[in-house]
């Protein structure tokens, strides 16, 4: 009756280890430990200090239950030496009984406390005493609920003994690079000798480490590599692009003298898009400095071409900011600009695909409505993607691949938009395979921002400010928090500011806009401010992006510890686009997290959106920032492309010399590590 039990529990630990990732011996050796325990020696209790990770052998005396505000299960350690305490706040009756006919055991814990008011460890780990010391750290590997470290431990091992890592590199590799055997360094990584720096293994700058990291990060760069030159291979039209006649309406229409930082980029854009290959290239630029206007004027010159242009943004409110500034700048001319999202009524949906898959729609500007199965484009040659990190990696390649089955032969120009620029490390790892171009510039006349911290107490100081500064002409943002859980209760939460403002300051102009609006309702509120019929406008998020009232120079984030550094930046560029001084005011409530005590440091701290992009990698990481969580893969498993920037340089070298030198090798070893996610490193 035993055996079913025991191939249900083997069946069981397979089944969790496959998701992990382990499923092949390969899998297992390459599940690297996250940290290691030392267990090759015994500690005395005189010998120990707080902090400290230690194994003490000795005996337990005065073990007590005791009844407090929480029951706790209360012991004595000692040895020849001294003594220590024991608690465990979680424990199993039967934990009581243990210990009290325990005799001689070993303990294993941190040190907390100080030599003036004794030393104790919480929740030990206890086992017999007598047992032979092991010769190397303990590993501590990944896992998953249910699955132990012994079980772990025993599965890596028994793989270890089958699998034969040959080493993918060039010996001419690994000597210019001073690389250790990808074998070797493996073994030291699941059995590090107790001779062997601690320290760097804990840190992940052994040598040993530093193989692994190289590895995957050469798989990363190789893959990049093979994607940009499949991307060379690849038909797209080739545009002529002598007719400028739209190209001048629509910049007419806007109505200012373009930055050079704003004609270097379409200089740039035009030259790809005479290409027989398809463009992929990210526009980066800070907030206000005038991207819209740069894929308005490309997708005029793409339309002369004889083309439809897709624009593609990643919320409702952002896409219907630009079909609005769509239909105002292509107003004068014959093109007609659609609008498709998932909130059209049927019969509108039906006629705008209608009009997509017949070709009279020339502009498209919309949601991820437009990667739908019936939306088919007659002849897309341009897909513009704004704040493309938003969408999930799925979604982009969706679009992409939109274009890719219209026909045969041909598939369309891709223009990314990024208003958080992309540090230097994060593009070379993650977007080798993209152009980029910056606009560096920022309009004439764009002031800049004085951020200030206020915490929530001060209320009644900043209603004061805001009345004087308003009775001089000046107008006002007050954004309200941000509430992801729930539209209705954000949307509540602005309906109850806007009532507040209004009892408050009632000899002031208080106006209200928010996501549930209708695009025409929303319209009319913000051609209110503009003319200055409003002095402070009640806001959720719907002007995180895109909207220009150059006599706005206050903003109020409220409770701005619940967004993130990169919308509070975006929030905070709402302002500062006319003659006036402008402030950006964050009201947060104490107690703030360290992360939001970060956050707002560097709002504080900073205007320049590149300094703003590096700290947000650093506290978000690069999965989030780029909208790879989405994905659920974990691009990177081993390096660190913020510390191991000296890593990902040799890599990038060597992926060149290896494709050029040992083509079959380099494709080889991007295999080993990348299995199935080079798409993911081309969206």
């Amino acid at each position: 009756m035993t055996t079913p039990k025991k191939n249900a529990s083997n069946a069981s630990s397979k089944e969790k280890m496959a998701t992990l990732g382990l499923i092949s011996d390969f899998d297992f050796a390459l599940h690297l430990p996250l940290r290691y325990e030392d267990e090759t020696r015994l500690y005395k209790v005189n010998e120990v200090y707080p902090g400290q990770v230690v194994q003490l052998e000795g005996v337990v005396e005065n073990i007590h239950v005791n009844f407090g505000h929480r029951k706790q299960l209360t012991a004595t350690f000692k040895d020849d030496t001294g003594k220590i305490a024991l608690r465990w706040i979680h424990y199993y009756p039967s934990q009581k009984a243990q210990l009290e006919k325990a005799g001689l055991i070993r303990i294993r814990g941190e040190i907390r406390g100080s030599s003036m008011w004794g030393y104790e460890i919480i929740h030990p780990k206890v086992s017999k005493a007598g047992q032979s010391l092991p010769q190397t750290l303990t590993p501590v590997y990944p896992s998953t609920d249910g699955l132990t470290q012994i079980t772990l431990r025993k599965a890596i091992t028994e793989a270890l003994t089958r699998v034969k890592v040959h080493d993918s590199l060039p010996e001419s590799i690994q000597q210019k690079y001073h690389l250790p055997s990808l074998s070797e360094s493996i073994h030291t990584l699941h059995h590090p000798r107790v001779d062997m720096d601690t320290q760097a293994l804990m840190d992940k700058t052994h040598p040993a480490w530093e193989r692994v990291k190289f590895d995957e990060l050469l798989a990363q760069q190789i893959a990049l590599h093979l994607a940009r030159e499949a991307r060379v291979q690849l038909q797209a039209p080739q545009m002529v692009l002598q007719d400028t006649h739209l190209f001048d309406q629509v910049l007419a229409a806007f109505g200012l003298s373009l930055t050079k930082a704003q004609q270097r980029v379409l200089t740039e854009i035009q030259v790809d898009l005479q290409r027989s290959y398809p463009m992929h290239r990210l526009l980066q630029g800070d907030v206000g400095s005038g991207k819209t206007i740069v894929a308005a004027l490309t997708a005029a010159l793409v339309i002369q071409a004889g083309y439809q242009v897709a624009i593609m943004a990643p919320t409702e409110i952002l896409a219907e900011q630009h079909f609005i500034k769509m239909q105002k700048w292509f107003a004068q001319t014959d093109i007609e600009v659609v609008w498709l999202s998932g909130s059209l009524k049927v019969k509108e949906k039906r006629e705008t695909i209608q009009k997509i898959v017949s070709g009279q729609a020339r502009l498209v500007v919309g949601t991820q409505a437009l990667i739908q199965k019936g939306v088919v484009f007659q002849r897309l040659g341009l897909m513009i993607v704004d704040e493309q990190h938003r969408f999930g990696v799925i979604q982009r390649l969706s679009l992409s691949k939109k274009g890719e089955t219209q026909t045969h032969d041909s598939i369309p120009h891709q223009l990314s938009m990024s208003a958080t620029p992309i540090p230097r490390t994060l593009a070379m790892s993650y977007l080798a395979d993209l152009d980029v171009s910056v606009i560096d510039e920022l309009p004439p006349g764009r002031q800049a921002i004085m951020t200030k911290l206020m915490v929530d107490e001060r209320r009644d100081d900043l209603l004061k400010h805001l009345r004087i500064e308003c009775q001089q002409g000046k107008q006002a943002y007050w954004v309200c928090p941000l509430v992801e859980e729930s539209e209705a209760l954000q949307l509540q939460t602005a309906v109850d500011t806007y009532q507040y403002l209004q009892t408050a300051l009632p000899d002031l102009r208080i106006g209200l806009v928010h996501g549930r609006l209708s695009p025409v309702e929303k319209a009319q509120v913000m051609q209110d401010f503009v003319q200055h019929h409003i002095d402070i406008l009640v806001a959720t998020t719907v002007i995180e992006v895109g909207v220009d009232i150059p006599n706005a120079s206050i903003m109020v984030i409220e409770h701005a510890e619940r967004f993130g550094l990169a919308q509070l930046h975006q929030l905070r560029g709402r302002v500062g686009r006319g003659q006036a001084a402008s402030i950006c005011i964050l009201l947060y409530q104490n107690p703030l997290s360290q992360q939001a005590k970060l956050r707002l440091k560097a709002l504080h701290e900073t205007n320049d959106g590149f300094e703003i992009a590096k700290r947000d990698l650093e506290q978000r990481g690069p999965g989030e920032f780029l909208g790879l969580r989405q994905s659920g893969e974990q691009m990177l498993r081993f390096a660190d492309i913020e510390v191991d920037t000296d890593v990902l340089e040799n890599a990038r070298e060597a992926a060149a010399i290896m494709l050029k030198e040992y083509p079959q090798a380099a494709e080889a070893h991007m295999k080993r590590w990348i299995k199935g996610r080079e798409d993911y490193l081309r969206s």
